[in-house]
């Protein structure tokens, strides 16, 4: 059977020995697990005893599918060793690791999967890798908060097909890979708000929007352009900004509140729920448009709409 291997790393401002209760701890995981993100109300059922070795979480939904996964070795602040047994879609079994290592004053922790798919699936493994690889890195990252301020500031709600447009905005054009789309964005935002300055366009026309015009999942890249929204009556020059339009059109909506760091579960979430309700996509000039100002509001209220145009 074609087989793979997905890890993934992030480092948390706590002990080794803090790091691995939370992660040893099945009834936790619900606060920061990747998956639940697309389907908050899937069944989750978690044994009496949830942190020792024995102790299983079970899920159950439409989205999320049909499994468990079981504690098979525990060495307290070193190393969890897990079995994850899939159910639905279809059955297949795989070995899931938690490593915990000192690292810059706190812990880097390690996740790690070693799996196979079923035979006739074998053209999938890529894919399955690339998917994988991004959900234990918002994972790890809801992980991180969770065990620094207690919280997780990322709530996704399904808003479902609405029309959305015309929209044009002007703004700085980047590639980069997922790793560094948040100072890339950053940088951008930075560089589009000063030439808005400059050349006096205005700033008015809805918000700041960012604007994917390809990407591709294996390498992890995105080619995007970020900057802001220009009234729709807007005939002016942009100077030496990135201009994209597009008329009115069909999209799937899904919006985040909380951290932008979290926004990728909006997105997994949009894609998960497209497929299922079986929604066609147009892969170039997905787009996310945020409602207010991160400089005058707190991260908990954050605003973030995602959107897919529909073929």
């Amino acid at each position: 059977m074609p087989r793979y291997e997905v890890q993934r790393s992030i480092t948390i401002s706590a002990t080794p020995q803090q790091v691995f209760n939370t992660a040893a701890d099945y009834s936790t995981w619900t606060s920061w697990s990747p998956w639940l993100c697309a389907e908050p109300d899937a069944r989750v059922t978690v044994t009496d005893d949830a942190n020792s070795v024995g102790s299983i979480y079970a899920w159950q939904g439409d989205l999320v599918g049909e499994g468990e996964i079981e504690h098979r070795d525990l060495q307290s602040g070193r190393l969890i060793e897990d079995e994850i047994r899939f159910f639905k879609p279809f059955r297949s079994k795989s070995k899931v690791s938690f490593e915990f290592e000192p690292a810059d004053g706190g812990t880097k922790v390690t996740w790690k999967m070693q799996g196979s798919l079923p035979w006739f699936l074998f053209f999938l493994t890529s894919m399955m890798k690339s998917f994988i690889a991004m959900d234990y890195d918002r994972g790890l990252k809801m992980l991180k908060e969770f065990i620094e301020t207690g919280d997780v500031l990322s709530t996704t709600t399904i808003v479902g097909v609405e029309p959305v447009g015309p929209l044009q905005m002007a703004g700085v054009r980047r590639s980069c890979t997922l790793a560094e789309i948040g100072p890339a964005m950053t940088s951008a935002f930075g560089e589009a708000k000063e030439k808005f300055c400059q050349l006096g366009l205005p700033a008015d026309g809805g918000g700041a929007i960012s604007v994917y015009l390809d990407w591709d999942l294996k390498t992890q890249t995105f080619d995007f352009i970020s900057g802001f929204l220009l009234p729709e009556s807007f005939t002016g020059s942009v100077g030496g900004l990135t201009r994209w339009s597009t008329p009115q059109v069909s999209a799937f909506r899904v919006d985040h509140t909380g951290r932008y760091d979290h926004v990728g579960n909006a997105w997994s979430a949009a894609h998960q729920v497209a497929r299922c309700r079986k929604h066609k996509i147009r892969k170039s000039g997905t787009f996310e448009i945020y409602r207010n100002d991160p400089d005058q509001t707190v991260p908990a209220d954050l605003k973030t709409e995602v959107y897919l145009p529909l073929k």
